[in-house]
């Protein structure tokens, strides 16, 4: 019997950063590769993103940060998920990541990151590939 269950994805742009196009383009590819995509819109706190996040039963969380804040932003969204017993989402990262910071946000528990350039392609291999 094949699962024909879409694979849900919270798209979020935590922190102060106002620049979307990037999160806006992912969300469309995710979409057309047949997933069901939420996007929470600019400015959502980690708090925000993690209720949203169990609210809506998602499999993955998708976040993009190009202010610089991912080193709070990402570790923090984690340590949410785990408090709510939430650990099950697949939590990745893209934007502006410095190479050098990406060992850090591996550490706290996001699968992965993907950086300027990336093909979108890319990314839902990634997704379909770890969400099980």
């Amino acid at each position: 019997m094949v699962n024909d269950k879409k694979i849900r994805v919270l798209a979020a742009k935590p922190g102060l950063d106002g620049h979307d196009r990037g999160i806006k383009v992912i969300s469309r590819a995710l979409r057309d590769a047949g997933m069901e995509v939420i996007y929470t819109g600019l400015r959502q706190t980690p708090s925000q993103i993690v209720s949203a996040a169990i609210q809506e039963d998602v499999d993955v969380v998708a976040m993009s940060v190009l202010s610089g804040a991912h080193n709070y932003l990402f570790p923090k969204v984690m340590e949410l998920l785990k408090e709510r017993n939430a650990e099950d989402i697949l939590v990745i990262g893209g934007g502006i990541i410095p190479d050098e910071d990406v060992p850090a946000m591996k550490e706290a528990g996001i699968a992965a990151i993907f950086g300027p350039g990336t093909y979108t392609q890319d990314i839902i291999d990634y997704i379909q590939a770890n969400v099980s």
